[in-house]
């Protein structure tokens, strides 16, 4: 870490892209004027900005402020020491400006989780190679000062796992499903009315969004390469209202459970549907609201919650890596030099855990019976079981199970159909220990 020794002159920001984030950062910076000089030691101001239309109402004075129509000319003004990419995608303008504010010397700040899930390794090595960095806080968890714990914090512990709900969209729709028992379909449209998804649903709902954020974090907290195209994914198209009141009747809640750790066989990480118990602190988590659970060595277990999107929450986050740059503070983008970062071998599920079943089960002699043995001759034992009143042919059966690995469970979905007494096609939900 450096510190600067000139205090006196101000910070300039080039601000490219002005959505809500940037918005809530101009505001932000227009507020608080005073209090940002005194808690950093030196101004911090804005010189120019960027957008596709500079027509817009956004409801803040801009007028003092240069306009570029090109944030690659925004990212190269001489006027400009840090260059806030709030633009969004992870190719085209925001990836072209970024290089070009790194190869002119500037800082860079962002909130462009997909652009450092793709090309954060060559993004990180550009920066340190030119004695640069990235700062990205607003990118994972909105609010919450997830990077900041893991660089900073908690950087004398080996960290063991990095879990959490990083999709408040997704959380507000399996919460909406259970508090209002209303279908997925519904919920989803009610999301998308409420302006609650992004332009392409399958971000959210897919766990793309949370996937993105996954892979930053692993990076962070085990010491390699970010890694998102060894992220499993598995959205939350598949749930059902029956499946959240049945898993509430058995003591546990539905979420979209991201979680990274590194094991024998390689770093597991997984955006997944989970089981996790309705007493825990993820249990209880509701609405859009965000929570990361990080383990370290010496620490135990630490528990963060906030919001994870919104302006005032996104925005509050950029700033604070602002500061730290107004500060003199500077550390490697993934808290060791880029350079040293292993290349991670990816471990699909290799911690073994128990597991939720939902089967529709044919209304006929013997047919427990038979899907016990097939479970058994998979390898996976039954540790509670629990049968619902049937319609004319066929009834709901739930089973959970001890621990048992995921290819066990595939396995014996597999083998399944042959004993002709499960109708349509199971659901199995990981049950998360937490």
């Amino acid at each position: 870490m450096s510190r600067a020794t000139d205090t006196a002159q101000p910070l300039r920001l080039g601000i490219a892209g002005l959505g809500t984030v940037g918005i809530g950062v101009v505001k932000i910076v227009q507020r608080h004027a005073a209090m940002l000089a005194a808690r950093s030691g030196r101004p911090v101001t804005i010189t120019a900005v960027s957008a596709r239309d500079r027509t817009k109402n956004r409801d803040a004075d801009l007028s003092e402020y240069a306009w570029e129509t090109d944030p690659v000319t925004l990212a190269t003004r001489e006027d400009v020491d840090v260059f806030v990419e709030l633009m969004g995608g992870h190719e085209g303008a925001a990836k072209e400006a970024t290089e070009a504010a790194l190869k002119a010397g500037k800082d860079v700040v962002t909130a462009n989780k997909a652009l450092l899930a793709h090309h954060g390794q060559a993004l990180a090595e550009l920066a340190e190679s030119l004695g640069r960095t990235i700062r990205y806080e607003a990118a994972v968890a909105g609010g919450i000062p997830v990077i900041k714990s893991l660089t900073e914090g908690l950087a004398g512990n080996g960290i063991r796992r990095v879990m959490g709900v990083m999709n408040g969209t997704c959380n507000y729709i399996l919460t909406r499903m259970e508090d209002a028992g209303l279908p997925y379909d519904t919920v989803f449209e009610e999301a998308r009315q409420l302006g609650y998804l992004e332009a392409d649903p399958n971000l959210d709902v897919g766990g793309i969004d949370a996937g993105h954020k996954l892979a930053i974090l692993a990076a962070i907290a085990f010491g390699t390469q970010v890694s998102f195209d060894d992220v499993v994914l598995e959205g939350i198209g598949r749930i059902s209202i029956d499946d959240i009141r049945r898993a509430g009747d058995m003591g546990y809640k539905i979420k979209l459970l991201g979680v990274a750790q590194m094991t024998g066989r390689g770093l597991e990480q997984r955006m997944t549907p989970c089981l996790v118990p309705s007493s825990s602190p993820l249990g209880q988590l509701s609405g859009g609201t965000n929570m990361v659970v990080l383990e370290g060595d010496s620490v135990g277990q630490i528990v963060l919650r906030g919001a994870g999107a919104g302006e005032g929450p996104t925005a509050s986050a950029v700033m604070g890596d602002v500061m730290d740059l107004a500060r003199g503070m500077r550390l490697p983008v993934f808290g060791q030099p880029a350079t040293s970062l292993a290349t991670p071998t990816p471990a699909v599920t290799a911690i073994a855990a128990p597991y939720y079943l939902r089967l529709q089960l044919a209304d006929k002699p013997g047919a427990l019976a038979k899907v016990a043995t097939v479970l058994g001759e998979a390898g996976v034992s039954i540790s509670r079981m629990r049968q619902y009143g049937h319609a004319d042919t066929s009834a709901p059966v739930l089973i959970v199970t001890h621990k048992t690995t995921r290819d066990a469970i595939d396995a014996a979905i597999e083998a399944l159909p042959a004993t002709r007494v499960v109708e349509g096609e199971p659901v199995a939900i990981r049950i998360e220990e937490v």
